[in-house]
């Protein structure tokens, strides 16, 4: 096994085969692996049969425990990290561990594997060669603010919204970027309904506002020209 002690494993953001043979070995092989969910963690060990202890490692608890997982790091234990889809991250947990490994010398890997941004921009068919990651928006602090600074950002633009939300982002989007503006948005990818909307951001909300919509958006914008 490789020298490092912590290893951020990414896990298939929605097909369950979206998984490299690199990272089943080190889910089998660590001594812990921490999880967003445990339950959809467990899922995915068990479909692959992986019996493995399985501790809880998420928003809301990361900053209390993480001084607990370096203490375990630094007697050796060999750690994984995932989160319920996707890389460790990448608007999900593991900055905070990351972070802390480099502030106490300890050795971490990170896996390469899925992760949603990319597909979506792929898909998207908008400039790839530069673009600019944004996820999820601020909930309302900052949000205008945020969204102002983007108004000449020449490079393709992406974001991650919630199902809940996506309407009232795709209107944000018609008043600050403007109706004409290319667009594309992607949900469910890699999984029985996923889909990819393309067109203006005026055709896309009005297409969106048609239809009930479930799942995990990544909506992706055209720079300004």
């Amino acid at each position: 096994m490789e020298d490092a002690l912590l290893f951020l494993i990414p896990t298939p953001i929605g097909n369950l085969e979206d998984i490299t043979l690199r990272a089943l070995r080190i889910l089998k092989e660590v001594d812990l692996i921490l999880a967003e969910d445990t339950r959809t963690t467990r899922k995915l060990l068990d479909h692959y049969q992986i019996n493995n202890r399985l501790k809880s490692y998420h928003s809301h608890n990361e900053h209390k425990i993480t001084g607990q997982i370096i203490e375990q790091l630094l007697t050796g234990k060999k750690i994984g990290l995932v989160t319920d889809a996707g890389t460790p991250g990448i608007s999900d947990p593991g900055y905070l561990l990351v972070n802390a490994c480099l502030n106490n010398h300890i050795a971490f890997e990170s896996l390469p594997g899925p992760v949603a941004f990319l597909p979506a921009l792929i898909k998207s068919g908008l400039p790839n060669d530069r673009f600019v990651f944004e996820g999820f928006l601020p909930h309302k602090k900052g949000r205008k603010t945020r969204l102002q600074s983007l108004q000449h950002e020449s490079r393709s633009m992406i974001f991650y919204e919630s199902p809940h939300r996506l309407i009232r982002c795709l209107e944000e989007f018609n008043e600050f970027f403007g109706p004409d503006r290319k667009a594309s948005v992607s949900r469910e990818l890699t999984k029985k309904f996923e889909e990819t909307c393309n067109g203006t951001l005026d055709e896309i909300l009005k297409y969106f506002k048609a239809r009930s919509v479930k799942g995990e958006f990544v909506i992706v914008v055209e720079g300004c020209h």
